[in-house]
């Protein structure tokens, strides 16, 4: 009797679980193996006792597989929901303003580099000169080595001389102390008079100089051109304060008279005419501090960049690009022309007080109407996507066409052809 009990109670736990095995999988596979095994073990108990135990075993792995899968399906309206907030982050997001973004471009052509890993501790690096005293040192907490500047006057890296018309210049600072905020600080000087490096407070003209002071978190600028009036200006720097944050990175970058710096990836100086003089300039760094500090220097990177296009708008009053393309025919942008559209925005909203005509050009294929329409439209569509994508207040901005009424060349190739293709922005 035992025995067929057994035997009954074993194909009943086959057919309950079977029933449920395209729902559990191997864990339900598992569950009949263990109660096939139980079966076997407790036959000598009643039925009803080892029916109970099968099914209450059962019944607690189906609770825990449905609260897993209760988990980790979407609760009612939960999908809708998580769309609904992709959406509005969407429709909230605004065009990052631009000197909140770090924008600097590294030059490509190294023509100077200097960690001072080569340089014993101790030693003044050979490659510069200066009217003031130095060594390499570690810094605690700071891995490599260091140029410590222990003394006020100039540092005179000697790779740096007749700088190019567009280069980029970075390096990492910092400084051991609070210095107040007396005197001018660490400072960049960029002159034409090469009587002006070894100098550190008092400057003639044709010179153009950034002061950092971590004691004042202020960023300084100074220009004495030769022809015009001296320029004065001072920036909050807090990304430099030596009460917070002793150790910064300095981006440096040149495009002819055009100079951005920026700390720690955040623009603080941006001035188109900081280059004022047309003869080649030198450079120096150079500390003048009220306190004793150490001022230390490390992974200076000198590069030639490429030149300032966008810049042209502001200067010149003129730009024109082919980097703006559109289908065939049509006022459809590619979207390789982000990058032009981009940089222009980015002029536009650096320059508020600014208004531009966009002016549309195609080559000779086609009829003159067709293409007088077509070249009216894709300026028009240039404008869109410069105040839909970038949000450039619309009433910044006119739009004409020209056709092909004004073609650069004779439209004989498809290369001339393509040069005819083109947008052009006009300072208003």
């Amino acid at each position: 009797m035992k025995k067929l009990l057994t035997v009954l109670l074993f194909l009943f736990s086959i057919q309950c679980i079977t029933a449920q095995e395209t729902v559990g999988g191997k864990v339900l596979k598992n569950a009949k193996d263990k109660t096939y095994q139980r079966g076997e073990q407790k036959g000598d108990e009643g039925v009803e006792t080892v029916l109970n135990k099968a099914e209450e075993k059962i019944k607690n792995i189906f609770k825990k597989k449905d609260k897993k899968k209760k988990s980790d399906a979407p609760q009612p309206n939960e999908e809708s929901q998580e769309q609904s907030q992709e959406n509005n982050d969407e429709n909230t997001s605004k065009p990052t303003k631009s000197n909140s973004k770090f924008d600097f471009v590294a030059g490509e052509k190294e023509l100077y580099f200097d960690n001072f890993e080569r340089l014993a501790v101790g030693d003044f690096p050979a490659e510069f000169n200066t009217n003031a005293s130095g060594e390499i040192v570690n810094v605690d907490g700071q891995s490599g080595k260091w140029l410590s500047m222990t003394k006020n006057g100039a540092f005179i890296p000697d790779n740096m001389k007749k700088l190019p018309e567009n280069f980029t210049l970075e390096f990492e600072v910092g400084i051991n102390t609070d210095p107040t905020n007396n005197y001018p600080g660490f400072g960049l000087n960029f002159t034409t008079n090469s009587d002006n490096l070894m100098l550190e407070r008092f400057f003639s003209s044709g010179i153009s100089i950034v002061y950092l002071h971590p004691g004042a978190s202020s960023c300084n600028v100074q220009i004495i051109p030769t022809n015009g009036s001296e320029i004065n200006n001072e920036i909050p720097m807090p990304q430099w304060n030596v009460k917070k944050n002793k150790f910064v990175k300095v981006s440096v970058w040149r495009q002819q008279g055009r100079l951005r710096l920026y700390v720690n990836e955040n623009k603080l100086v941006d001035i188109p005419r900081f280059f004022t003089e047309k003869t080649t300039y030198d450079f120096a760094f150079f500390r003048s501090f009220f306190e004793e500090c150490e001022v230390y220097l490390t992974n200076i990177r000198f590069a030639v960049a490429g030149a300032d296009t966008r810049n042209k708008l502001i200067t010149e009053g003129r730009f024109v690009t082919n980097g703006i393309l559109f289908d065939v025919n049509s006022d459809n942008i590619k979207p390789e022309s982000g990058t032009v559209l981009k940089e222009m925005a980015t002029t536009l909203q650096e320059n508020p007080t600014v208004s531009v005509k966009i002016i549309g050009h195609t080559d000779s294929d086609g009829a003159d109407a067709a293409n007088l329409t077509l070249s009216q439209k894709r300026a028009a569509a240039v404008k869109t996507a410069l105040s839909s994508f970038y949000g450039i207040d619309g009433s910044r901005i006119e739009t004409d066409g020209k056709g092909e009424s004004q073609p650069l060349n004779k439209n004989a190739n498809p290369a001339e052809k393509a040069q005819n293709r083109r947008v052009e922005f006009i300072k208003l």
